[in-house]
């Protein structure tokens, strides 16, 4: 066990980090409506922007643990103001790089990383160590709202940047706004001092090999690949997916991907409050059970305006609720010292469901001409994810003392 000897201002960490987190999951979500507009001016088909998109959720994942790892050891401040510089040169590579694999690779490796060091994975370790234990719950829940808060108040500002500027000149500024907020916010999060009792000194290779063999943190790693695969899904092609339905309008796309912003803000901030006194993983299953009858009723009900809407509300509820639930188990389960790390792993997991999800997304509608193959493998993976929660073990991990020395 390890202590801190001095804390830092508990509310200074949520407000800084929750800025932070803001801005990199609002631009991360919007991506989906640059999908058109560069795919006509370089002539190329929705799978080469899909694949850039995959690639980047993939890449957030593969540097994920390393992000944490860093973050642990060196401090959250330096991996963000990291983040930041890459999140700024993948945007401007997004807009000069006409080339199509070029623009796949780049922007997957850079934007991919900027996202490992600015968003949830690299993120939880200084909220869990800054936060009492008994808000540590909550704490998650108010960090992942912040998340949902950038989708919300971003879907519109970045659809009208493509409207006014024109999609090149929307990511020079976009590119501007993530260095200015985040380098500043980063320099406000103090990490506290911690000290250790000597029983239970852990190396990371020792903490990742503890991890991987037990039982639970595996049945979190295949529970969260499905939420990254239809969470991914849905943000990406959901715009297009309404347009071939006949909704041609773009503000029913910005609408719905705002309610999905507005709505998580309060999904996430209930799901880490729950989380305090109910068992997480019985949320966890019954999160991923409603998200497979909400996506079955979208498809099989009429298609409208307001179908679309009560659909982004509902997911909204459910989008990122995940993500206090998932860090508070693993908190739980091996404590601190390697929490940022630790969720960096989980979340490669679910980084493999968001490359998948929107390649596949994609791939498919290129091959099929409509996005149903995918819709129903979502459903399925639904049910897969409510019943491998089910058996998750909360409590502690009992580890042996380490012999005196």
């Amino acid at each position: 066990m390890f202590h801190s000897e001095r804390a830092p201002d508990f509310k200074t960490v949520l407000l800084a980090s929750g800025l932070v987190l803001t801005l990199a999951m609002g631009v991360r979500h919007g991506l989906g409506f640059w999908l058109q507009p560069i795919s006509q001016a370089h002539g190329w088909t929705r799978e080469t922007f899909s694949l850039a998109i995959a690639l980047q959720n993939l890449m957030w994942g593969v540097f994920g643990p390393f992000a944490g790892m860093a973050a642990d050891r060196y401090g959250t401040a330096r991996v963000i103001v990291f983040g930041a510089l890459l999140y700024m040169g993948g945007l401007l590579w997004m807009a000069l790089v006409d080339q199509p694999m070029l623009f796949a690779v780049g922007s997957g490796v850079l934007i991919g990383a900027a996202l490992s060091c600015t968003a949830f994975g690299a993120i939880s370790g200084i909220v869990g160590r800054s936060a009492p234990p008994e808000k540590r719950s909550l704490a998650f829940g108010i960090s992942s709202a912040a998340g949902s808060f950038g989708q919300f108040v971003m879907m519109p500002v970045e659809q009208q940047l493509i409207s006014v500027t024109g999609w090149q000149q929307a990511f020079y500024w976009l590119a501007a706004l993530v260095v200015a907020v985040m380098v500043p916010m980063a320099f406000r999060l103090r990490e506290p001092k911690l000290a250790h009792d000597g029983k239970h000194e852990q190396s990371i290779w020792d903490a990742t090999r503890e991890a991987f063999a037990y039982r639970p943190f595996q049945f979190l790693i295949a529970g969260y690949f499905v939420c990254g695969f239809q969470v991914v899904f849905i943000g990406a092609h959901l715009p297009s997916y309404l347009k071939d339905k006949g909704l041609m309008d773009p503000n029913i796309a910005v609408a719905a991907l705002a309610l999905i912003g507005l709505f998580n803000i309060f999904g996430s901030y209930y799901a880490g409050k729950l989380g305090g006194f109910l068992p997480k993983r019985y949320l966890l299953s019954t999160i991923y059970l409603s998200r497979t009858i909400a996506i079955s009723l979208f498809l099989l009900a009429p298609l409208s305006p307001w179908s679309v809407y009560i659909f982004s509300a509902a997911m909204g509820l459910l989008w990122l609720s995940t993500v206090p639930l998932t860090n508070g188990i693993i908190a739980g389960i091996f404590g601190l010292k390697h929490l940022s790390m630790l969720s960096g792993f989980v979340f490669l997991s679910h980084q493999v469901g968001s490359f998948l999800g929107v390649w596949l997304g994609g791939y498919l509608f290129t091959r099929e001409g409509s996005y149903n193959t995918v819709w129903m493998i979502t459903i399925g993976l639904g049910l897969f994810a409510t019943v491998m929660n089910l058996p998750v073990n909360e409590k502690a991990i009992r580890r042996a003392p380490l012999a005196a020395s």
